[in-house]
């Protein structure tokens, strides 16, 4: 449970830009600014790294990553748009019922947790939720590589890190409803169109934000 929460309160620094991007982590300011032993810190570190949120380098420690640019940005929807339109699809082939449930249950969560301020405590559950619903679509294709690639991408919590989106949360909230409609209807054209049109409104949603945003 500590490490939980030294993870959760060392990552809202990050994605809150408390620890700037860029900025070097240091592990004994942030061991007593949470009260805690550098163990837990160092700890919570090695997921973030995982995560993509912070860099590791020999004797230099840890440093946060730099915010996506708008190339970075494109790139990140490029490979999405190249894997998640198929994983929903085959997602629609071969779920079997529990997965379907599974994203069911998401959908319905997510309509509880709307939250899309500018804070990581605001935005955490929906960002969470949102992040999940992808990840469980991929794992409901029976492809094992197709499903770690999505995960690998961390795509929403760069994307999330970004800051935020006035309406976003019922404009992703009705596009996942149209990926579950028709991976609930076995319709695997249908599936693949719908999470291709979920992608493509999400980042146009990005380009045309005044200040970065979330989604």
């Amino acid at each position: 449970m500590l490490a939980d929460s030294v993870y959760e309160a060392v990552k809202a620094k990050v994605m809150d830009h408390e620890i700037e991007p860029g900025a070097r982590v240091g592990i004994e300011a942030l061991a007593r600014a949470l009260d805690v032993s550098p163990t837990p810190v160092r700890e919570a570190l090695a997921r973030l790294e995982s995560d993509g949120l912070v860099t590791k380098r020999s004797l230099a420690g840890y440093r946060a990553t730099e915010l996506l640019t708008r190339q970075g940005l494109d790139e990140l929807f490029e490979m999405r748009l190249l894997l998640e339109p198929r994983a929903a699809a085959l997602a629609a082939e071969n779920a079997d019922d529990p997965e379907l449930d599974a994203i069911e249950d998401l959908v319905e969560e997510m309509r509880e947790h709307p939250g899309t301020g500018d804070r990581y405590a605001v935005y955490r559950d929906f960002a969470a939720l949102d992040q999940r619903f992808h990840d469980t679509v991929a794992r409901a294709t029976g492809r094992s590589l197709l499903a770690d690639a999505v995960g690998r991408l961390h795509s929403h919590l760069h994307i999330f890190r970004l800051g935020s989106i006035a309406g976003a949360g019922p404009l992703t909230l009705a596009e996942h409803d149209r990926v579950l409609r028709a991976i609930l209807r076995r319709n695997p054209e249908r599936a693949a169109e719908a999470m291709r049109d979920h992608l493509t409104a999400s980042l146009e949603r990005q380009h045309r934000r005044e200040a970065p945003g979330p989604e």
